[in-house]
């Protein structure tokens, strides 16, 4: 059995660089980690690549060959490996088998092709069945549309399309959430946009947005589709900002419950450090509203000052000390007598 991750979001929200995220917290973690690029248009990757899709089938063959747009062109080329993908599997088995890596799958950002379109369904559904592999797909959208709450209400119907339509276990998430302060007040707090309840509250903000004729029809659909979301009451979100070490682990302790990884026996072989990282702040939740808006910036400094504290820590680990120069080992006896807060007596 092995575990992966299938990344997918709509252009712009954070995928690739998330998926570069990812594979440095799994070095630092101990987890071997290996990322899997599905975008064939995708030709400057952030991130050191374990197996491309671009090996195979390139958007712009596609374009040239076909005569097609990009969104046409990327359409052709995944209903193209769907049909010739027996290389793109071995390679992948060799990948679960062999390495015993844990894969992370960076998707286009063509939203028709995790709505409506069954290519990348029937490409994880092969492997799924063939390699026994546990997916949890993490759906990335960029927090910019909080903003706006008729976006805000079309972002759950594509959220909720996508759980439909891939029928894996998802995890949805806010991407980029220590940009949100900046984009302006929130009608409401952070905690109402991740749990996805009581719509109803937004629909006085949803007419507001819309003063014209048209706006107000749009309106009514708007609210149509927000009671729609709230019957299925499937859709919920996390909130991640990359760089932030708390932030990455529970959205990391979230999809291995997901995905099952977390109950496997992989958990125990090789991430002794992600198992001391989840039991000393995974299981912590922060309130979300107060870290990111309402006192982002005292959060924000704790955070730098553990950062220089680590760096200053690993910087003494690696300084020689010369013990024939007194001066120089006092003062190391000294920075090691302050570290411990008690008095060394010599």
């Amino acid at each position: 059995m092995s575990f992966a991750q299938i990344v997918i979001g709509p252009p712009g929200s954070g995928k690739s660089t998330y998926c570069n995220g990812t594979s440095q917290f799994f070095n630092a973690i101990g987890r071997h980690g290996q990322i899997v690029n599905m975008d064939p248009a995708n030709d400057a990757l952030p991130y050191p690549c374990a197996v491309d899709i671009r090996d195979f089938i390139t958007i712009e063959e596609i374009m040239q060959e076909q005569q097609l747009g990009p969104n046409g062109g990327l359409m052709y080329a995944m209903e193209s490996l769907d049909k010739s993908i027996d290389l793109f599997i071995l390679q992948i088995k060799s990948l679960v088998q062999e390495e015993k890596a844990y894969l992370v799958f960076d998707c286009p950002g063509q939203v028709e092709l995790f709505t409506h379109h069954s290519s990348l369904f029937k490409i994880f559904k092969r492997l799924e069945k063939e390699l026994d592999m546990r997916f949890c797909v993490v759906n990335l959208i960029d927090c910019y549309y909080l903003t706006s709450p008729s976006q805000y209400i079309s972002i759950l119907l594509l959220a909720l399309r996508s759980m439909l339509m891939m029928d894996l276990p998802q995890i949805n998430v806010f991407s980029k959430i220590d940009m949100i302060k900046s984009y302006g007040e929130l009608p409401f707090n952070l905690d109402f946009y991740t749990e996805v309840q009581d719509l109803d509250y937004l629909l006085p903000y949803v007419e507001k947005e819309s003063n014209s004729v048209m706006g107000k029809r749009y309106a009514k659909l708007t609210e149509t589709i927000s009671e729609m979301v709230a019957d299925f009451n499937l859709v919920s979100f996390e909130v991640l900002a990359v760089d932030d070490k708390e932030s990455m682990i529970n959205l990391q302790l979230s999809v291995d419950k997901a995905n099952g990884y977390i109950f496997g026996a992989s958990e125990v072989g090789g991430d002794t450090v992600w198992a001391e990282a989840t039991r000393d702040q995974g299981l912590r939740e922060n309130n979300i509203q107060d870290r990111w808006i309402d006192n982002k910036e005292l959060y924000d400094k704790a955070e730098q000052k553990r950062r220089e504290e680590i760096e200053k820590d690993r910087e003494m680990q690696e300084k020689e000390i010369d013990v024939d120069n007194e001066d120089e080992w006092d003062r190391a006896l000294k920075d090691w007598e302050e570290k411990q807060g008690t008095d060394y007596v010599r």
